[in-house]
């Protein structure tokens, strides 16, 4: 019997421990090569490990819930022996361990994290080009390690780039394992590939229908529709209190939509002449309302107080806010914008054919603005080294999203190089993959400025910490009509504000300033984008 051991991988961005989240096999189950055998969390990304190799499970090393240094074997893999010879300075089959019973754990959610110094690789086999950011910086190889093995055992059949990258000096077993966790393809069982499919697409058809997001930073893109007439008559908002319980202006189809989005009526803002509530009205309503919706408020329960244990993604949220707030000196601006022809401008790119099936929101209108400012003024697309300043000529734009297991930072990679349809089939993709949970760490790192939307939870505005290794973020806050004054006259107008915070170190007052006007001019104007 051939017996091999199978290391937790160095996952990419240097990483050197992750967490157990759940095993996907068990001690005597029947694998096959790229199988995924575990789930695992780091500090940046819920990642699927498949298996280098076929075999029989004889051992589960580390449990549901550990947290595992890079290198430390994780499974014991063992099969019957063809007649072919153990490799030169071949292991001697070990006993099996004794099982692991997994403790299910809950999964935490996912964060950027500070940088962290890069360990030793386990392997010598590089990310694959594919993985590896178009403009990242090469990084350095460390050399492999003490002479092992050239070849996986034939008795075990190993997946393309599987090979042997030593022995474990207590047990003998062979130690198997690929350059990267990334650069082995995850395959999943055809059924369930179809199956989540089916049920992502049914989520996104029962989304478009009623108009409303599925993605949590991304929430005004329900709003594009209440612009029509809005920013071109005076509004006359009621204000008679709901206490009096006096009736609601509104016509029968204003009040289908109401009653089909699970409006109250009493409690909309009405923009209507004489206080009547609008479509727009109720659509606005609605997709405030949704983030708070259906939030049950628990007991508190018998226990006075829970601990929770620093580690894993809360740790590097923590040391990468720390660092940030303390290192870089922040400075921050805000400046109301009249956003009522973006919001114009979202209305005739989700009627028109060429956008048909893709996503259209403010933030995209909102994404394409701070590229087009970027041009403009290049230093705050920048990276603070302390002995250098990097100003990038490219635009890898971070998207902050709330996600089910919590605020991650993908970025899109060249977005200056993108049309706006390119632009929008970017931000819808990076979407899904984030709600699903699937962003890599190389999807999250080399960002180079970031965009954040709290708008989605209601906030106008907010005072936004820079992602380490950047020196400006630009945060959205909710568009919502306001009072305005239009050619001497005070009207209603779809208003926003915008947020944005520099490292002072490399962004002085003067080109902060600049940079957000640029950004509030196209929001105000979109056709700026024809430039």
């Amino acid at each position: 019997m051939a017996v091999a051991e199978f290391p937790l991988p160095d996952v990419g961005e240097g990483l050197t421990e992750a967490e157990i989240v759940q095993w996907r096999v068990a001690i005597g189950d029947d694998i096959t090569v790229d199988q995924v055998l575990v789930e695992i969390e780091t500090a940046k990304s819920l990642v699927e490990l498949p298996s280098p190799f076929a075999g029989k499970v004889t051992g589960l090393l580390v449990s549901e819930g550990d947290t595992v240094e890079v290198g430390k074997p994780i499974i014991r893999v063992e099969s019957e022996s063809h007649g072919t010879s153990t490799p030169s300075g071949g292991a001697a089959p070990v006993a099996d361990a004794a099982p692991v019973s997994p403790d299910v754990t809950a999964t935490a959610p996912v964060a950027p994290a500070a940088p962290v110094a890069p360990a030793t690789p386990v392997a010598s086999a590089p990310v694959p080009p594919a993985v590896a950011p178009k403009h990242a910086a090469p990084a350095a190889v460390a050399p492999a390690p003490a002479p092992a093995p050239a070849e996986v055992p034939a008795s075990l059949p190993a997946a393309e780039g599987a090979s042997v990258i030593g022995t474990d000096e207590s047990s003998g077993a062979v130690l198997v394992g690929y350059g990267s966790a990334t650069s082995a393809p995850s395959r999943r069982k055809p059924g369930a590939r179809r199956a989540a499919a089916a049920a992502a697409e049914a989520s996104r058809a029962s989304s478009r229908e009623a108009d409303l997001d599925l993605v949590t930073d991304d929430g005004e893109a329900s709003t594009a529709d209440a612009v029509a007439e809005q920013g071109k008559r005076p509004a006359r908002p009621s204000t008679v209190p709901a206490s009096l319980a006096l009736p609601v202006i509104a016509k029968p189809p204003i009040r289908k939509l109401a009653k089909d989005l699970g409006v109250d009526l009493t409690t909309v803002v009405a923009t209507g002449l004489a206080g009547e509530v609008t479509r727009d009205d109720v659509i606005r309503h609605a997709t405030q309302a949704t983030v708070f919706r259906n939030i049950e408020t628990p007991e508190w329960g018998d226990v006075r107080q829970e601990t929770i244990p620093v580690k894993g993604v809360r740790k590097a949220i923590a040391t990468a806010m720390t660092t940030s707030a303390f290192t870089a000196p922040h400075v921050s601006l805000f400046v109301d914008v009249d956003a009522t022809r973006t919001m114009e401008f979202v209305k005739r790119l989700k009627a028109s054919p060429t956008f048909a099936g893709v996503k259209v929101s403010p933030l995209l209108i909102m994404a394409k603005a701070v590229i087009w400012a970027v041009r403009r003024n290049r230093s705050v697309n920048s990276s603070w080294t302390d002995r250098e300043i990097i100003v990038h000529h490219f635009v890898n734009l971070g998207i902050a999203a709330a996600t089910p297991r919590g605020l991650i930072v993908p970025n899109i990679k060249d977005a200056q190089d993108m049309s706006l349809f390119e632009l929008a089939k970017a931000l819808e993709q990076m979407t899904l993959t984030a709600r699903d949970g699937k962003t890599s760490p190389a999807e999250m790192a080399d960002g180079t400025i970031t965009v954040t939307n709290i708008g989605v939870f209601g906030m106008d505005t907010g005072t936004p910490i820079l992602n380490p290794g950047q020196v400006a973020i630009v945060a959205m806050g909710t568009i919502k009509p306001k009072p305005w004054v239009v050619d001497g006259e005070v009207r209603s107008r779809m208003v926003t504000t915008i947020g944005a915070s520099f490292d002072h170190r490399v962004v002085d007052g003067d080109v902060a300033s600049r940079f957000v006007h640029d950004v509030a001019s196209v929001l105000e104007e979109p056709a700026l984008l024809l430039d």
